[in-house]
């Protein structure tokens, strides 16, 4: 077996390496965001009279949530041990990692299949009483979820790349399934070219069409273009251990994104107690809050595509016993997150009736939408370092921090103070319980951060100090 070559993320400044990486990462992020907000923009459009269309995409986005929760969670944890043995040189780990991650994401896409079947119209019933809201969710949950090996194939697949550092090859991917989902949009939705209209099931199935051919390009690239990842299944078996590991490291990260579902369902519960205050309110807030999601996703999903790039060169340089390059790609990610964050709070602070005006908004969603944009978009310039934090937890095999900082972050205290603040009667003080669960999520973070540091990194450099003395 030959050995592993010495990676660019071992050796390439550091700046220029996250740059490189973060880019394609980024861009490719970026693009799925565009086409997750064109999704919404088409279905806001199906009905000129109500939102009932758009309303249910968006109670369903935390079923579409947690799916990718899971994959990205698999992913991750191949990600992070995959990048470790490119570090150490291990050959054995880079494809046992690669081969469980894959047995585990057919799992994974297995149960969502068995949610859709049985539990997307209980769960659209839960979130609300309108029964055509019920019937377009009901059929978008099931489509998504009983297809989902499109998406865990691509996500997954996708992972692998970023792993060895072969970012741009996710950008194409990615952007190839968005274009696809972005064109088959319309057709589908509205029925042109004399296809029936197929309304909400148009968007799921234009969705899932993305997703698959992404995931047949992203099989494609790393088998022609990814030597690192030898991909063979002859012979063989589930890996206990390994699957374990990457479990330990992917199921944080999993239950980070149920919070978040969880958070985004309880949320809407809270936002549906303002019916009986005044009819109809409720439901307006729930159709801003689900666009709000939307176009946060344009500031959040760049973003995490640093977020990517700095886990992988951490993980890598981790397993390289590296420290200095550790810490400067901390750094330099914080600094990137941070600035495309304020960039994100000027748009919204600037332009809000610009940004609903992409969902067909009626006076009262505009009414309602516009002051909670501008409330929501302040804790972003939080938000951007606990984002690359967390990625560094994980790298280092800590991703139980970024769960407790998840946890804390959306059930003690947003859940909590969202609720307080829905008892005064205004809608616009609800939206405040996100600004105050950032702050505490940035110190927390700063915290564990530092505990991490003296800990592992430190550690790393003592070890590098004392093997260059006696190398003298």
């Amino acid at each position: 077996m030959t050995p592993l070559k010495e990676n660019k993320m071992g050796v390439k400044p550091v700046g220029r390496l996250l740059f490189t990486m973060a880019l394609p990462m980024a861009l490719s992020m970026l693009v799925q965001a565009l086409y997750n907000v064109v999704d919404s923009v088409f279905v806001s459009r199906i009905s000129e009279v109500d939102n009932d269309a758009l309303t249910a995409v968006s109670l369903a986005f935390p079923v579409q949530n947690i799916m990718i929760g899971v994959a990205t969670g698999i992913a991750v944890g191949v990600n992070a041990l995959l990048s470790r043995g490119l570090g150490e040189q291990n050959r054995d780990q880079v494809n046992r990692s690669a081969l469980n991650g894959i047995f585990l994401a057919f799992i994974g896409m297995l149960l969502f299949v068995l949610f859709g079947m049985f539990g997307a119209e209980p769960y659209m019933r839960s979130l609300t009483p309108n029964a055509r809201t019920v019937a377009y969710g009901a059929d978008y949950i099931r489509i998504i979820s009983i297809v989902s090996f499109g998406i865990f194939g691509e996500v997954l697949f996708e992972r692998l790349l970023q792993s060895t550092g072969r970012t741009s090859y996710t950008m194409l991917t990615q952007g190839i399934g968005a274009i696809i989902n972005i064109i088959l949009d319309p057709i589908l939705i509205f029925g042109w070219f004399g296809l029936p209209r197929l309304e909400v099931r148009g968007a799921a199935i234009a969705t899932v069409a993305g997703q698959i051919i992404a995931f047949a390009l992203a099989v494609i690239l790393n088998l022609k273009k990814n030597p690192e990842v030898q991909l063979s299944l002859r012979g063989f078996r589930p890996d206990g251990t390994m699957i374990g590991r990457i479990l330990g490291i992917g199921v944080p990260s999993m239950v980070m994104v149920a919070i978040g579902s969880l958070m985004n369902y309880s949320f809407n519960l809270v936002l549906g107690t303002f019916n009986g205050i005044s009819k109809g309110l409720g439901e307006v807030a729930k159709t801003v809050f689900g666009a709000y999601f939307k176009l946060q996703s344009f500031v959040f999903m760049p973003v995490f595509g640093i977020n990517n790039a700095v886990l992988a060169i951490t993980a890598y340089n981790y397993g390289a016993k590296k420290p200095k390059r550790i810490t400067q790609v901390i750094r330099c990610g914080v600094v990137g997150a941070a600035s495309l964050m304020l960039l994100g709070i000027t748009v919204f602070q600037l332009l809000p009736e610009t940004l609903l005006g992409f969902f067909n908004p009626s006076e009262e969603m505009l009414r309602v939408g516009v002051p909670a944009l501008r409330i929501l978009c302040l804790p972003f310039v939080f938000a951007g370092p606990c984002i690359i934090f967390g990625g560094v937890f994980q790298a280092l095999g800590k991703s139980l921090y970024s769960m407790f900082v998840s946890i804390a972050r959306q059930l003690v205290v947003l859940l909590p103070a969202a609720y307080l603040l829905s008892l005064a009667g205004n809608i616009d003080l609800v939206w405040l319980a996100f600004p105050i669960a950032e702050i505490m999520s940035l110190l927390v973070s700063v915290a564990m951060l530092i505990a991490v540091y003296r800990k592992i990194i430190r550690p790393l450099y003592q070890e590098s100090a004392a093997s260059a003395a006696e190398a003298e």
